[in-house]
């Protein structure tokens, strides 16, 4: 992997890094700009932020919610995009637009299914669901209940990459990233 910051990122996906295409690619039903991705994963975020809120206070009570566990679902932002950074074995591109609370890694390599979802899911299970559930089982941990009760919800858009891989690639295929849009494809067979 090689990690390279592109800086802010300007709303214009034409200028995220892409590929060329493959033979009989597919675009993932998506939506195409990220103001209409931005909406739709906030909705999801919300509700997911509601059910593990109860889950916290239910748990734990109002105490529950722990400061500093909160000040690290923010601090979690940037490991969390090294954490999909990590799971591309070639170049791989940040940005960030904090204005918007955004923040991503594009890499256009091809990968297969099964590590798209993984690289879509790692941080989530990391900062996300490990504390959260450490918490259930031991709720004195506050911190952690915390940390991932807030870095769950923050997962929306990786929730629906995930969602899309499973319901729209076939089994052999392979994913790409294409400026701010995700194609699959069965690749060649070898004659």
């Amino acid at each position: 992997m090689r990690l390279h910051y592109m800086g802010k990122y300007n709303m214009k996906p034409e200028e995220l890094p892409g590929r060329d295409h493959e033979p009989g690619a597919v675009a993932f039903k998506e939506p195409k700009d990220s103001k209409t991705l931005g909406l739709i994963a906030n909705g999801i975020s919300l509700v997911i932020l509601v059910l593990t809120m109860g889950g916290l206070i239910l748990r734990g009570g109002f105490t529950a919610v722990n400061i500093v566990g909160v000040a690290l679902s923010l601090v979690v932002l940037f490991p969390h995009e090294i954490l999909h950074a990590c799971c591309f074995r070639e170049d791989v591109y940040l940005y960030t637009n904090l204005k918007q609370g955004m923040m991503f890694v594009i890499g256009p390599e091809t990968m297969s299914k099964g590590r798209f979802i993984f690289m879509s899911l790692l941080p989530n299970i990391v900062f996300g669901f490990v504390p959260y559930i450490i918490f259930m089982i031991r709720p004195e941990l506050t911190v952690l209940g915390s940390l991932g009760a807030l870095a769950i919800p923050m997962g929306a858009g990786d929730y629906l990459n995930v969602f899309n891989a499973a319901t729209q690639m076939p089994r052999g295929s392979r994913t790409y990233l294409h400026h701010f849009s995700s194609y699959w494809y069965m690749p060649q067979k070898a004659d």
